[in-house]
């Protein structure tokens, strides 16, 4: 049987928010906040590991676990890496959940939704995508399309990511969303190899796997959560959770 473990990676550093894990979201820092959705998703153990003693202390001030880890991680996937070394030296965790940690309106079925495609032991990597609905975001290059074919109801095979408008031609389009469900030799391998020419062109991490030839699959939700990149989403985000709940 599968034993899960959920790490939600948080940096200090942001361009366009400074300090945007500790945002005040309803008197909650947004760190916080994704904690308690991934807590309530109850698939597992859930860690924040961050670079900042302040995350740490905000975190377990809520009563939830956190780890400090080092600061000159080139990305969430190897800050995760670090922290799993850490927290669980037997190995008794074979699938690993990452949950950015900037999305504070993350729904909890979408967390257990990203682990069915893992039943398939084919599958390396499981991530999430739902429908465009608005149809500005099809060629808004922020929003990440998922290419893929319906392996099964409400499941796809991942065969690309693009800022890029794609496929062409009449049809629906997915919302990539950024949350990745590894196995655990499958993230190990991953973070062992370098950036890939297609990863470093359209600036999508996933990509260095496609080009591994590790297998993606995606579970189709029915809601993107709301990632928090600038002050006009946190706003929308505080919007978003007033009284509690998501929209």
């Amino acid at each position: 049987m599968a034993s899960p473990v959920v790490l939600i990676p948080a940096r200090m550093a942001s361009t366009r928010l400074p300090g945007k894990p500790l945002a005040d979201i309803h008197g909650e820092p947004m760190i916080v906040h994704v904690w308690r959705r991934a807590s309530e998703a109850d698939v597992g153990p859930v860690v924040v590991a961050t670079d900042h003693p302040k995350i740490v202390e905000a975190v377990k001030s809520a009563g939830g676990a956190a780890i400090l880890t080092r600061p000159d991680h080139a990305s969430g996937s190897d800050r995760i890496f670090e922290a799993l070394a850490r927290i669980d030296v037997g190995g008794a965790h074979d699938l690993v959940v990452n949950v950015q940690g900037d999305l504070p309106t993350i729904r909890p079925e979408a967390i257990r939704a990203s682990l069915a495609p893992l039943d398939d032991p084919a599958v390396d990597i499981a991530t999430l995508a739902t429908p465009i609905v608005r149809a500005e975001e099809s060629d808004d290059p922020n929003v990440v399309k998922a290419v893929g074919t319906e392996v099964a109801p409400r499941r796809w095979r991942a065969l690309y990511f693009t800022r890029a408008r794609a496929p062409w031609g009449e049809g629906e389009l997915l919302h990539h969303i950024g949350l990745y469900v590894y196995r655990r030799d499958a993230l190990a391998r991953f973070v062992s190899t370098p950036p890939s020419p297609l990863e470093r062109r359209e600036r999508l991490e996933q990509l260095r796997a496609i080009e591994l030839g590790m297998r993606i699959d995606i579970a189709i939700v029915d809601v993107a959560p709301l990632g928090v990149d600038a002050s006009d989403d946190l706003e929308r985000a505080r919007a978003a959770l007033a009284g509690g709940k998501a929209s």
